[in-house]
Parts: structure tokens; C-alpha cells; sequence
């Protein structure tokens, strides 16, 4: 197995650097106790309260590109405190990573009201992710009916038949726009054809048309 090392200390105090290392050295002797590779250290010192972390979004690429498959971590709270601790955890267990500790010895053991809040916490974010589809669907088809026609805006790439994307059609958008489809619908429907647009760029897009053609009837 492979492991990315976390080390956190919450102040710059000359004792607290002495932390840092201490838990890189315990880390790294858990590590061979384990027979596990450290691919990467990381050390930083930040709030535990604080979820907008570098070595935060470092650990989590590392495990995210499955270039580490265990985290190692002094104790839970060195990942955080409080909802920042259990939002960390949601996303390193999203990756089906393993997260060991030197308190535990071994494998991070969840207490039952953790886990029971990570199992909601995915159901809920499940549901989001069907309700997302969903409005992309609903999107995709009031688009047809009003007309909508994807294969005048996308082509087949000659390698594979796959699809790709061109300019966001503004004509479109102006049409959706007219038959009173939101600009988070049109921005759904256009993403369900294979276009990589957000809302605030479909009502960016929009308002600059708007502008040019106010601009050109008044010249």
C-alpha cells in the first residue's frame, strides 16, 4: 500500500514545531510498521476549524489521482474540528481511502454517531446528485421541444465517435431564453448535450448579446 502523511499544528510556536516533527517521525514508524510506502509528507500549520486548508487540498488530490490509498494522521482531530473534521472525512472515504492513526495503532475506528453521520451525508449527497440529473433531463427535453437541435451544434470527432464541444451556440440560448427556460435550465440542458457551461456564464453570454443588440439599434 501506499500513504500520503498529514502533519497539523495549529500555531507557529517554537514548541509546536517540535510537533510537526514528532508526528512526521511517529507517522513514518507506523508507516514500516505496516509495511506501507509514504509517497508524499505533508506538513502545515493552520486551524483545525478551518476546512480551506492547503495540505488539505493537497492530501485530497493525492488520494482524489489514487496516487495513495491510505492517509496517515497522528489522531482524527489533526485532519480537523468539528464539521471541518467530519467533511474531510466524508471526502477521504468517498475515495474509499483508508485512514490509519498512531492513538489507534491501525485502522481509524469510527465512533457510531461519526459513521452515522457519514452515511447521511452520503444519502443526502446521492439524492443531489439524482435531483442534478433529473433537472439535466428535464432541461434536455424542454429544449427538444422547443426546437432545440444538439447535432447542428456537435459533431463526431473522427477517433471514436466521441462528442465535442464548439462555441456555446448563443442562438440558442436566446431561443431557450425567449421560451422562458431559466438560465440555470438552459445552462443544464446545454451541459446534457456536452457543452461545459455554468449558469453564470449562460447569463453572461446572454447579457452581452442583449448589449450588442442595444447597442446596434441605437447606432
Amino acid at each position: 500500500m501506499k500513504a500520503v502523511i498529514y502533519c497539523r499544528v495549529s500555531t507557529v510556536k517554537e514548541e509546536q514545531e517540535t510537533s510537526l516533527g514528532r508526528q512526521k517521525e511517529e507517522l513514518v514508524k507506523l508507516a514500516e510498521e505496516n509495511s506501507i510506502e509514504v509517497v508524499r509528507v505533508i506538513e502545515e500549520k493552520a486551524s483545525g476549524y478551518e476546512v480551506e486548508r492547503e495540505g488539505v487540498l493537497e492530501l485530497l488530490d493525492v488520494i482524489g489521482k489514487k496516487e495513495a490509498e491510505v492517509l496517515l494522521i497522528q489522531d482524527e482531530t489533526r485532519l480537523g474540528r468539528g464539521s471541518a473534521r467530519m467533511a474531510i472525512l466524508h471526502c477521504v472515504y468517498k475515495e474509499e481511502a483508508k485512514i490509519y492513526t498512531i492513538a489507534g495503532k491501525g485502522e481509524l475506528q469510527l465512533s457510531e454517531a461519526d459513521s452515522m453521520v457519514l452515511e447521511i451525508v452520503s444519502v443526502v449527497e446521492e439524492y443531489q446528485r439524482k435531483i442534478h440529473n433529473m433537472k439535466i433531463r428535464r432541461g434536455m427535453r424542454r429544449a427538444v421541444e422547443n426546437g432545440f437541435q444538439p447535432q447542428h451544434n456537435l459533431h463526431d470527432l473522427s477517433s471514436g465517435g466521441r462528442r465535442e464541444k464548439i462555441d456555446v451556440p448563443i442562438s440558442e440560448i436566446v431561443r431557450l431564453r425567449k421560451n422562458k427556460l431559466t438560465f440555470a435550465d438552459i445552462a443544464a440542458t446545454l451541459r446534457g448535450f456536452g457543452y461545459s457551461v455554468s449558469k453564470a456564464t449562460v447569463h453572461r453570454r446572454y447579457q452581452e448579446y442583449m448589449d450588442e443588440q442595444e447597442a446596434a439599434s441605437g447606432s
